[in-house]
């Protein structure tokens, strides 16, 4: 009998979420709110029911919300006040997030209502969770938000099945959310004032977006440059360009830190003995270069991670609950700009690393640079080899190109003026989820292109970590011999690349 293995179990508390947790998360860890915080809940809770009691205006409490700031709502109508407020926001359209990013997103505005300054109660904190266990995961349509105040639309689609209204995705299909309650033996919750808003201010769709896709983006960025330096070998290129002391006497972090990984990946490599002789004085750019850019694409991936990683720990709402000052002020957390800042960054990073690839694969392909056969194959003229390979990337390349144009510049003004700049962070995160997804296949085509290049040369040995590389691409895609369907190279490189 074989064992499924355990799934660990993250504590929510509102202050140790890290981007790998998240990711557990997503794949299903278990979750469990932190004793320590349920009595910050309950004070919360107990100072927003005591304000709305009182005949002062407090916004988010007891007023209307944006333009409807200043209409003073009566104590009988604050509850239905809040389900109206999810109702009228879930406006969202178009395809429904992941099951991943669903359930993180869920998660993730937990772990905000749990920091005990948005004044909801302890029981809405555990119908969440009661949610997320039973794996009744809200239909979230991708449109809607435009970053501020957070994402309004998407979260509201998230909040909704917690009071029986919406659609959800229980056990692999799209049901009613009073349904799957029904199936899970799980009562409809009733909101309480605020908690209608406690719910759906805050930046955590846009978060879990593009946080799942920065963690991808991550791994990418050490794949590219193991792939580099398998088309390093593959071009006969010159170890000179890694050399430590020209990328420490610029001192940039990134930059240092690619030029090592190449140059330990190919330690032992055929291409450190003195008699080896090079194709060319000095390498094209993208060989020579490549340390500089994927550098410089990890210094801003490390700057985005920066930024997501205290987000996850953000107290987002508004207005906010301060207890041991006994008052509710409102601010502007809700605003996506760190997080829009931060994915349009990252989009940069990661199309950049496509582009410098596309050319390393032209170099590959161009008998004039490589001095091999044209395109590859051992029969030209007859066999077209990875001619469509280039194609192929750059195909994904302009696309990457166009999408990693920033967002946060941008801003369509709402609510008659009163939210007059907004971050549009949700449509930073698509793209950039967009752009990671892309790139494996352009990053693919350049290691097939490689390691088909390396058995036309007939180059040994090959470096400790580019043997590797190598090997775990020839296990999945044969020496290209005569044309076959290329498509089905590149889909098992890129399964290849995902597991290095």
């Amino acid at each position: 009998m074989v064992l499924k293995p355990k799934k660990p179990t993250i504590n929510i508390d509102g202050t140790n979420l890290t981007l790998a947790k998240a990711k557990l998360i997503a794949s299903g860890a278990n979750i469990k709110i932190s004793e320590s915080v349920k009595g910050q809940i309950k004070a919360s809770h107990k100072l927003v029911e005591s304000v709305g009691k009182e005949p002062e205006p407090t916004y988010g409490v007891n007023t209307g919300f944006g333009y409807f700031a200043n209409q003073k709502i009566s104590k009988n109508r604050l509850q239905k006040l809040q389900m109206n407020l999810l109702k009228s926001h879930a406006c969202g359209y178009g395809d429904p997030l992941s099951i991943a990013e669903t359930r993180l997103a869920m998660v993730l505005r937990l772990n905000v209502l749990v920091k005990g300054f948005t004044g909801v109660r302890v029981e809405l904190c555990e119908a969440l969770v009661n949610l997320i266990k039973a794996n009744i995961y809200p239909i979230i349509p991708e449109y809607g938000s435009v970053g501020a105040s957070g994402d309004l639309a998407p979260l509201a689609h998230l909040a909704l099945p917690l009071t029986g209204y919406g659609m959800v995705n229980y056990k692999g299909k799209v049901i009613p959310a009073s349904t799957a309650l029904k199936k899970a033996k799980l009562e409809p919750i009733k909101l309480d004032v605020k908690e209608g808003l406690g719910l759906i201010n805050g930046t955590q769709v846009m978060l879990a977006v593009g946080g799942l896709a920065l963690f991808e983006a991550c791994q990418m960025l050490n794949i590219a440059d193991r792939v580099a330096a398998l088309t390093y070998e593959a071009m006969v290129g010159s170890i000179d360009a890694l050399h430590p002391r020209i990328h420490r006497v610029r001192q940039q972090e990134g930059q240092m830190q690619s030029a090592e990984m190449i140059r330990e990946e190919l330690q032992g490599s055929y291409l450190f003995n003195e008699e080896t002789e090079h194709l060319r004085v000095q390498d094209p750019y993208s060989l020579r270069c490549a340390p500089v850019v994927h550098g410089t694409s990890r210094d801003a991936i490390n700057y985005a991670y920066g930024i997501v990683e205290r987000e996850l720990n953000a107290a987002t709402d508004n207005p906010l609950v301060f207890v041991q000052e006994k008052r509710i002020v409102s601010g502007g957390n809700f605003h996506g700009q760190p997080l829009a800042f931060a994915f349009d960054v990252a989009s940069m990073a990661i199309s950049e690393i496509t582009n410098i690839s596309e050319r390393r694969l032209e170099l590959l392909l161009n008998p004039n640079m490589s001095h091999l056969p044209a395109f590859l194959t051992p029969q030209e003229g007859a066999n077209s080899g990875y001619m469509a390979a280039q194609y192929m990337s750059g195909s994904i390349v302009n696309e990457n190109k166009l999408l990693a144009n920033p967002a946060c510049t941008d801003s369509i003004p709402g609510n008659v003026g009163i939210e007059d700049h907004v971050s549009m962070g949700m449509t930073s995160a698509r793209k950039f989820r967009k752009i990671v997804q892309n790139s494996w296949a352009v990053l693919a085509a350049e290691a097939v292109a490689a390691a088909q290049a390396i058995d036309l040369r007939k180059v040994h040995p090959l470096g400790k970590g580019t043997r590797k590389t190598y090997k775990s691409i020839r296990s999945k895609v044969p020496q290209l011999k005569n044309d076959r369907i290329i498509a089905d190279d590149i889909t098992k490189a890129v399964d290849v690349l995902k597991c290095l």
